[in-house]
């Protein structure tokens, strides 16, 4: 399964990059070394000019693939988005019984990130740390609606939309799928921060994972369900 995987290629909308930096060689250096900058010096002080620095080019070699860094964060938390969509599916597609598939995808969206060598040049471990600090300032823009009805967010969206039809296999009667699914997805983001820089603020630790928790949320939210 995992080698299936690996011949997977996640699809970004067109409309993100200039020229798809997984045509060249160039471009895909652009992306493994971009997460790493990222995670090293945060977003508010990454340029064009420092990454084209880093990879040996000239800093207009990069807006020839994406127009400003806006666009490349929204390429890397879309990329994201799809892969981590790709390891719910795999998970999750052999699994008939509705409370095990639900159970198991809420673990596969919130837990800890391991490597996935299927994708040589992206770090999945560090794109995750980028995902819980910046992917708030993708959408928290002036453009929002806009770069929305573009499809911008369409890999987030679906991943949870997944999620929320896996809720309603659970509990058709549960008037909020969405929302909780939403929840889920997003508060997986938020604990994990919380642990690693307000810890007082959360129950998470070393041996409660917000995997633990948001199960228990969502199974102590349905009906007819038991979170044993």
């Amino acid at each position: 399964m995992k080698d299936l995987i690996g011949d997977l290629k996640v699809k970004i909308n067109e409309k993100v990059f200039i020229k798809d930096p997984e045509s060249s060689d160039l471009g895909k250096r652009i992306i493994e070394t971009s997460i790493i900058l990222i995670d090293e010096i945060g977003f508010e002080s990454f340029t064009f000019k420092k990454l084209g620095a880093k990879i040996g080019s000239n800093e207009s070699s990069i807006y020839r693939y994406f127009e400003n860094k806006h666009m490349l964060l929204l390429y890397l938390t879309s990329w994201y988005w799809g892969w981590l969509e790709y390891k719910l599916v795999f998970a999750t597609h052999s699994i008939s019984d509705p409370i095990n598939k639900l159970k198991t995808a809420i673990q596969i969206v919130t837990e800890p990130i391991e490597q996935d060598n299927a994708f040589s040049y992206i770090n999945e471990v560090l794109l995750n740390k980028i995902v819980i600090n910046e992917y708030s300032k993708s959408y928290l823009t002036k453009k929002v609606d806009k770069e929305n009805k573009e499809g911008y967010f369409s890999k987030y969206k679906r991943l949870v939309n997944r999620i929320s039809d896996m809720i309603k296999e659970v509990d058709i009667s549960y008037n909020f799928p969405a929302s909780l699914a939403s929840t889920i997805v997003e508060g997986a983001l938020h604990q994990h921060f919380l642990v690693e820089h307000f810890e007082s603020l959360t129950n998470c630790n070393d041996t409660v994972s917000p995997s633990d928790y948001f199960v228990d949320l969502a199974f102590k939210s349905l009906n007819n369900t038991s979170n044993e």
